[in-house]
């Protein structure tokens, strides 16, 4: 599984098994998606507090506000999958030092300024912490996140599973997936498809869907396409469908066009992730329509195979369309 910043690159084998959830209160999920978060602000600070729930309402299922006093950590503690704290980060670390017991359960804690400068993630980084942090930075502040793969510039397991709408099932193995990470030695994601019983060791990361009727989005593209021609071309794909943008799992592509900038741009602002394939893999999954490409330099259409490769039941739903002689898209489930 190798990546860049962006985007997951995958093969053929990508986690087929549906699950729902993927965050702290879930079975069998570390918590690497934090869902449930509560704010803790001091009186003074509620203006700030307001605001930010206002901003992040609709990417989390719930967003409380708490008004902080000495005990607030100790009373809530295990009730959310991340704090906010809207607080001098000495103060957050001070109040739940005592409570810090197991890093796959505790709950992730994100301290931010009053004039939004800085997010920071203090524990529980790849738990909710640095998901928070950067959708707060989409208000300015500044993400100031250690975790090493990040530091390094490299995208986690765990945000690899984020980006493919999946969830880790054994957290304590990307202790050593995440290290082969920044060796980068960690390969493709691989697709196991059941029935069939498994064994894995102790650095296999296991990955589930989360979702049991989700579609993928396969796209293509002219160099250069801009975002608004990617958001355009999605809609009005999904439009030919029974299924909405809410339903789609992630954004599905080739490695020679995971860093098209409209691409990465569009997905960004509808909260999807987006999964490269290589060329072997979509080699695998051809679609029906012709295309040019395999003929002058041997890639198969890039939207339908890659919709059908990263689709759960590799089935293609809507075949390649055209937008605008800019993006095709392609609907797999």
């Amino acid at each position: 599984m190798s990546t860049d910043n962006e985007s997951t690159t995958a093969n053929s084998d990508t986690s087929d098994d549906s699950d729902s959830g993927g965050h702290c209160s879930t079975p069998d999920s570390d918590g690497e998606v934090a869902e449930e978060i509560a704010i803790i602000s001091f009186g003074r600070k509620m203006d700030t507090a307001e605001e930010i729930e206002s901003e992040l309402a609709d990417r989390y299922e719930q967003i409380d506000i708490i008004e902080y006093h000495g005990e607030v950590f100790d009373e809530h503690w295990g009730e959310y999958d991340c704090f906010i704290g809207l607080m001098a980060s000495g103060i957050a670390m001070r109040k739940t030092a005592h409570l810090l017991d197991d890093k796959w359960d505790d709950p992730a804690i994100c301290v931010v300024d009053e004039e939004l400068t800085w997010a920071i993630p203090i524990t529980g980084g790849h738990h909710g912490a640095n998901q928070v942090a950067q959708d707060l930075a989409t208000m300015g502040a500044i993400p100031a996140m250690t975790t090493a793969s990040e530091a390094a510039g490299k995208q986690g397991v765990e945000a690899r599973a984020k980006a493919m709408d999946t969830h880790v099932v054994n957290g304590r193995s990307t202790i050593q997936t995440n290290l082969a990470v920044l060796d980068d030695e960690l390969g493709p994601v691989a697709r196991l498809d059941g029935p069939q019983a498994v064994l894995v060791g102790d650095d296999v990361t296991v990955l589930k869907r989360n979702k049991d009727d989700g579609v993928v989005l396969g796209t293509g593209s002219v160099s250069g396409a801009a975002a608004d021609s990617f958001i355009a071309a999605w809609e009005t794909a999904l439009d030919e469908t029974e299924y909405e943008m809410d339903d789609v799992e992630f954004v599905a592509t080739a490695t020679r066009k995971e860093n098209e900038e409209g691409l990465l741009e569009a997905a960004e602002e509808l909260d999807l992730g987006v999964v490269a394939f290589d060329k072997e893999t979509l080699l695998e999954h051809e679609g029906p329509s012709p295309s040019k490409s395999k003929e002058l330099i041997g890639w198969p259409g890039i939207s339908e195979a890659s919709a059908i490769a990263g689709g759960s039941d590799q089935e293609l739903l809507l075949e390649k369309q055209s937008y605008q002689n800019e993006v095709t898209v392609a609907i797999g489930r």
